[in-house]
């Protein structure tokens, strides 16, 4: 089994390093792993000019999946947008045709103080949001700036999604609900936009090959005040690309921190990219504080979903649990006043408890 590992700029160094070893560890109690390394986002644009050079496109295509850390920077804001180190990401997505983001958000018991609601509104959350990646505004053509009748400067976009890009989003959110609570939202703006009318069309009609699972239809404002006000109520949030872009970030603050947030991005053929949700974070690069769970978290999923070895991933899952138990920290899911650890210290108090 092979991994491409882009770890990208800013933190992303850091926090696969530590997914890394985790794999290493995990390499040297039987399972067979072959990683490669390769240059993504900014790291790539300042070596070849390009944030997602031929090279690194090879080796993800010779992989079983991609292990990716993180891009962008400050210093490539000024960039043609077409250069810019978030263009690497969206371009993996585009050309892994990488049409399902999955995005769980669960509440830990020892971090239900961490989230900035109340402890009883959060405690025992256990969310997962499924994105549509690859179409709606952020891919519709056409889009642009332009002079209007009025001669004023006008920015337009296009949202679109086609009946077969619903209907596979929809099938791989029931099929996700079949294995937890059997609880399946769909998200839209039917009332207001056509393209989201067609989409809750297209998950009733999807819905009929899943009976055994409950379906429910929520407007995308409404989404967002009750993941506020009671969270739990929901299992499986399907809906589009925006929407999903802005509700699994509202999410993630549920948690407390989006330090300990994995994602997937999958195709068809189950071949994914494993992230965490946060960004770079250049503020704090190179100083040991980025929190490496989120990661490694994704490097659970990666062995789940694409490599198909449950159990190693379920070892890895367990691991995290434990060192959250014994009180380990970092700064951005510690309460005031409590001791914190580094990035490599966790990553060693994890790979401690993997035994």
């Amino acid at each position: 089994m092979k991994i491409a590992v882009l770890p990208g700029d800013g933190i992303g160094p850091e926090i696969t390093a530590q997914a890394v070893r985790v794999l290493q560890t995990l390499s040297r109690d039987g399972l067979h792993i072959e990683l490669e390394t390769a240059l993504v986002g900014g790291a790539a644009f300042d070596a070849s000019g390009d944030p997602l050079p031929a090279a690194t496109i090879a080796v993800c295509e010779s992989a079983d999946a991609i292990l990716f850390g993180a891009v962008g920077g400050p210093q490539y804001d000024t960039l043609p947008r077409a250069q810019r180190p978030e263009q690497g990401l969206l371009r993996l997505r585009k050309h892994f045709d990488l049409f399902a983001n999955l995005r769980p958000a669960i509440v830990y018991p020892e971090l239900a103080h961490a989230s900035t609601l109340r402890a009883e509104v959060v405690a025992g959350l256990d969310l997962l949001i499924l994105r549509e990646l690859t179409g709606d505004i952020y891919f519709g053509q056409p889009r642009g700036i332009r002079i209007n009748e009025a001669g004023e400067r006008e920015g337009f976009d296009t949202m679109r999604y086609s009946e077969s890009e619903i209907r596979r989003i929809a099938h791989t959110a029931f099929q996700a609900a079949r294995k937890r609570a059997g609880r399946v939202c769909s998200v839209d703006k039917a009332n207001v936009l056509e393209t989201t009318q067609l989409w809750r069309d297209v998950v009733t009609e999807v819905h009929q090959e899943y009976t055994d699972v409950a379906l429910t239809h929520m407007y995308v404002d409404n989404a967002a005040m009750q993941l506020i006000r009671n969270p739990k109520q929901f299992d499986v949030i399907v809906t589009g690309n925006m929407f999903g872009d802005i509700l699994s970030d509202e999410a993630s603050m549920l948690t407390g921190s989006i330090g300990m947030l994995p994602s997937a991005s999958l195709n068809a053929r189950g071949f994914g990219l494993y992230e965490p949700i946060h960004g770079s974070a250049p503020d704090i690069a190179g100083k040991e504080l980025a929190n490496p769970l989120a990661t490694i978290l994704s490097t659970a999923m990666l062995l789940r979903y694409s490599l198909d070895q449950a159990g190693a991933a379920d070892r890895i899952e367990a691991a995290v649990r434990q060192v959250l138990a014994k009180g380990l920290r970092t700064a951005d899911i510690a309460q005031a006043g409590e001791a914190t650890v580094g990035t490599r210290a966790m990553g060693d108090a994890v790979i401690a408890a993997l035994g």
